[in-house]
């Protein structure tokens, strides 16, 4: 057999030619292409859970996960006829037709693209303007302590509860952790990503000294943020089950709350999650039935209004938004 012959897979029934099947993509550990395809076929029921009929932003390492990636926003034109699309547009302009996760077979067929990670939209199609989740990114500060981002995520839950929001935790696979939020898809992104900067600035209210809603690292002091800029129109998180490009190939793992107590990020990897999840099945196989409203959280943004909060800064390449404030860094527009 050649060295590059394709190794063909089943995904769901759905045959998908591996090429360069044997090639290392996480050398610290060994694993190949092949066994990062077959972890997704292992995990496939409970990763298309989260992923079936998003529109997805391909991150894709052709050289390996040690290597810089690049990004491909726009379906190659060169794509199976079963590979759905769906078009798109982005927040900081521009638009694409997408690649649309609607069955495992396409989730196998990007390994064989180079794919390692994968990144969702917070929508499904045929909707593409009103999210499904609300997506809470705990993003811990150089000195964050794992003890520090598990008290950040505990008082998150308990503040979305406050505002009648039922969440979903999951390891990020690096340092943070992920929320994931289910609401009905009722609200625009605009919506959405107001009521989670009336979330973050509550969480910061609450636990002041290790927790902020502040846009810019020197305002940050070294705290957890979170990250209300990924729920903008076009941003993207790592998949529930999502492996990363770590040198060993940890996974975004979700956990139920009471596990948090004594889980490490680093013992949740590709050689460890299928195991894990035949023994204690898939903490969100129920996370779409708890979907409820943004009125609590969406009342929160009124009141800061009121006390003079507005917007928050936006990601650099979006486009100017109106109520924004100065899209600089406090020491630079100190500077000017």
């Amino acid at each position: 057999m050649p060295a590059d012959a394709g190794i063909t897979l089943e995904a769901e029934g759905r045959p998908v030619t591996i090429t360069h099947a044997d090639r290392v993509i996480f050398p610290q550990i060994g694993v190949t292409k092949l066994d990062l395809a077959q972890y997704y076929i292992r995990v496939g029921a409970a990763a298309m859970g989260g992923l079936r009929d998003r529109p997805m932003l391909l991150k894709r390492y052709p050289r390996g996960a040690s290597a810089d990636p690049f990004y491909q926003q726009h379906a190659p034109d060169s794509r199976p006829d079963w590979v759905a699309t769906a078009h798109t547009q982005f927040g900081g302009g521009g638009e694409a037709e997408q690649v649309v996760c609607n069955e495992l077979g396409v989730l196998v067929w990007l390994v064989n693209l180079g794919c390692i990670e994968i990144h969702p939209w917070a929508v499904r199609v045929p909707d593409v303007d009103h999210p499904d989740e609300l997506r809470v990114d705990l993003d811990p500060g150089e000195s964050s302590t794992w003890d520090e981002i598990r008290e950040v995520a505990r008082v998150t839950r308990d503040t979305l509860a406050d505002a009648g929001l039922v969440s979903f935790p999951k390891t990020s696979g690096s340092r943070g952790i992920h929320i994931q939020v289910p609401i009905h898809p009722r609200w625009d992104f605009l919506s959405v990503r107001r009521a989670a900067i009336a979330l973050a600035r509550e969480v910061e209210r609450r636990a002041p000294t290790i927790a902020t809603a502040a846009w810019w690292k020197e305002e940050r002091l070294g705290r957890v943020m979170l990250d209300y800029n990924q729920n903008a129109r076009g941003r993207t998180t790592a998949s529930a089950y999502s492996i990363r490009a770590t040198p060993d190939a940890r996974a975004s793992c979700p956990l139920t709350w009471d596990e948090f107590a004594s889980v490490q990020p680093e013992e949740l990897t590709i050689k460890t999650l299928p195991d894990r999840l035949e023994r204690v099945g898939d903490p969100l196989a129920d996370m779409a039935s708890q979907a409820a409203s943004l009125d609590g959280l969406l009342e929160w943004v009124e009141r800061d209004e009121a006390n003079g909060l507005g917007d928050a800064p936006w990601p650099p390449h979006f486009r100017k938004m109106e109520g924004e404030p100065i899209r600089a860094a406090p020491s630079r527009r100190r500077k000017s």
